[in-house]
């Protein structure tokens, strides 16, 4: 298979993941407490509008309570008094790493995307040689279609960097001055030209993806590193099986390829895909957005009920209405609780139309939908530490914390095999 082609696998399996990038920035968002962003058309063929304009023009304000947020918190806060234990390859690896801070925040990542991705090299760099692990960004994160949990299936695996000049004749100049100048001149023609694309580099247009050519930084170039799973014909023992490095600049041009320098001859990256039915992403995260936006929906309307109670309809004789005042500014001032409205002596007087509005209802659908909530992530108050009583023995206590873990040891259990997949991998690749 020639560079170009590996090149074309690489851009075409990184495109495929456009939806799951997708899905995983809307994950986000309503992590972090963007949940009324969701655009949708609020009749047949009428505009497209975001939930919370839908809710601006119909007089409410889009109110927030952000359970999702709280409640990776508890799990990442849970997984870090559960991860005490020794990993098998010594300390200093740990230290050295910050595997404690790296492992939660990719577990982090685990429950908002789905994807745990983790590279694992062996290499020099400031602070020492030795083995380094680094947590890879999905959003520049790309593989083949697979359906193996455990990986056993892909063939094609990298991720995309975006490097300076230093850095990209450090890396694949080793040492070679020659080597370095050539490196330079791509470096120089790829940050000049700026602008790559599927049609340009490889002859073939694809919709969206392009900035899988493009740098974030327009001073730095866009490298993709392409691991592949290479059969080469070894004799008469037929074909022998190994993964191979190659660096691609944006304009196609192969900066550098080397066979897998690591015991067993394996690609750095850890991955694990949850849960992997039919190879689709669905991460813990997307399950609950849906009973999150009803959770907010409930409380804004819980909140206009309220605000509708206080003051009712007025009905204002346009007769009366003074030369120099208009009806809207009747209708600012009575909506102010301090507001002044003019009258005429011994004339009709406005009145208020004042329907006992009740959110019994309202409450009622809330306290459902935050007990359904808390049923389907299977984080109850004993996770949360809240309403337990001291009377509650302490084997008790622990005995109700391990029921309630339950609900998430299919959680922890997969991210537990992608760390000992991770773990396996720094052993190996330190033999060296």
């Amino acid at each position: 298979m020639n560079e170009n082609e590996i090149l074309r696998r690489a851009y075409e399996a990184w495109a495929a993941g456009s939806d799951f990038r997708s899905r995983r920035e809307r994950c986000k968002r309503f992590t972090y407490g963007d949940q009324w962003g969701d655009e949708s058309r609020a009749s047949f063929g009428g505009p497209f509008m975001t939930d919370a304009e839908r809710m601006v023009k119909k007089g409410r304000t889009p109110l927030t309570n952000n359970l999702i947020r709280q409640l990776v918190k508890t799990i990442v806060g849970r997984y870090r008094t559960m991860s005490h234990e020794e990993r098998g390859y010594g300390e200093s690896t740990s230290r050295r790493n910050a595997l404690g801070e790296l492992d939660s925040r990719m577990l982090e990542e685990f429950l908002i995307s789905g994807a745990a991705v983790q590279r694992v090299v062996n290499e020099r760099r400031e602070e020492g040689t030795g083995v380094w692990v680094d947590n890879v960004d999905v959003r520049r994160f790309f593989v083949n279609a697979y359906i193996d949990p455990r990986g056993r299936d892909i063939e094609l695996v990298g991720m995309l960097h975006d490097m300076g000049l230093p850095e990209l004749v450090s890396r694949f100049g080793h040492g070679d001055e020659a080597r370095g100048a050539a490196l330079e001149q791509v470096f120089g023609e790829c940050v000049a030209t700026g602008v790559f694309s599927a049609e340009k580099v490889l002859g073939a247009p694809a919709p969206g993806a392009e900035d899988f050519f493009m740098a974030g930084d327009g001073a730095k170039m866009r490298v993709a590193e392409v691991w592949t799973l290479d059969a080469e014909r070894d004799g008469k023992a037929g074909f022998r099986y190994e993964w191979r490095c190659r660096i691609f600049a944006p304009d196609g041009r192969m900066l550098d390829s080397f066979a897998s320098p690591y015991a067993g001859g394996g690609h750095p990256f850890v991955v694990k895909l949850y849960p992997l039915t039919d190879g689709e992403v669905h991460s813990f995260v997307e399950d609950l957005i849906e009973n999150q936006k009803y959770i907010n929906r409930l409380i804004t309307l819980v909140d206009h009920i309220m605000a509708s109670s206080a003051k009712g309809a007025l009905l204002y004789p346009l007769p009366e209405l003074p030369d120099d005042v208009s009806i809207e500014d009747i209708a600012q001032r009575w909506a102010s609780p301090d507001g002044v409205i003019p009258l005429r002596d011994g004339r009709t007087l406005p009145q208020q139309i004042c329907a006992r509005g009740t959110a019994d209802g309202a409450y009622q659908l809330l306290n459902l939908q935050m007990k359904l909530f808390e049923n389907s992530t299977g984080v109850s108050d004993v996770l949360l530490g809240r309403n337990v009583s001291a009377a509650v023995g302490t084997e008790n206590y622990r005995a109700r914390v391990e029921a309630a873990t339950i609900a998430l040891s299919d959680i922890f259990e997969t991210f537990g095999s992608f760390l000992d997949a991770r773990d396996r991998r720094v052993k190996r690749f330190a033999k060296i």
